[in-house]
């Protein structure tokens, strides 16, 4: 079936994350008391972050008191140090390619659409900095807090093709670089699903 739509995720996939979510994640995790590490967060890429850091708590905590405030601490924490980041760091970038990839499949007459395990607050401070929240190519953003759950769900993909008038996933494409995007757009029925090496993932990890 012709391609009517191709589904990317943000950081990592479309926009350039050299370790800054990682970082952003740790440190909101130390400044609870909590130390992960490094290859533990990379683990969590993808995912809706409120949902990964409830996933570490669970796993470092899970005799805490009240763990639904200390994750809504963290979640703060990081979403502020990530909208300061975004809103900030000289050195974002979108990654080689990727608008002229949009360009490219606008004018085939295919839709472009970004998803993201980021919230509306940190993803709006990227499109801003990139000038995509005006990219006449792209036709709908949709962020991890728009929908019932996130990735490996299929609900932002759908949420999607509902919005574009797409009713058979097997016309849709998503592009992603860790496991969940992966998931995420094979749980959905997308007819075809890529991953690529630019961000957290290895050829080798994405492979399966």
């Amino acid at each position: 079936m012709q391609t009517q739509l191709v589904v990317f995720d943000l950081a990592g996939t479309t926009v350039s994350d050299n370790g800054n979510v990682n970082d952003a994640f740790r440190n909101a995790f130390a400044s609870a008391g909590v130390e992960v590490t490094k290859s533990e967060v990379d683990k969590l890429m993808g995912y809706r972050k409120i949902e990964a850091i409830e996933i570490v708590i669970n796993q470092y905590l899970p005799e805490h008191t009240d763990k639904q405030t200390l994750i809504d601490d963290i979640h703060e924490a990081f979403n502020a140090d990530m909208v300061s980041f975004y809103k900030n760091d000289l050195t974002l970038h979108a990654l080689p390619f990727a608008e002229d990839t949009f360009q490219l499949l606008y004018d085939k007459g295919i839709k472009v659409a970004l998803n993201t395990g980021f919230t509306r607050r940190i993803t709006n401070a990227i499109l801003e900095r990139l000038g995509w929240n005006k990219n006449p190519f792209i036709s709908q953003v949709i962020c991890s807090d728009e929908v019932p759950q996130g990735r490996p769900h299929d609900f932002m993909i759908k949420a999607i093709m509902h919005q574009q008038g797409i009713d058979n996933a097997a016309s849709v494409m998503k592009v992603g670089d860790t496991e969940v995007d992966v998931q995420e757009g094979r749980n959905a029925g997308c007819g075809l699903v890529v991953s690529v090496t630019t961000g957290a993932y290895t050829r080798e990890q994405l492979i399966g």
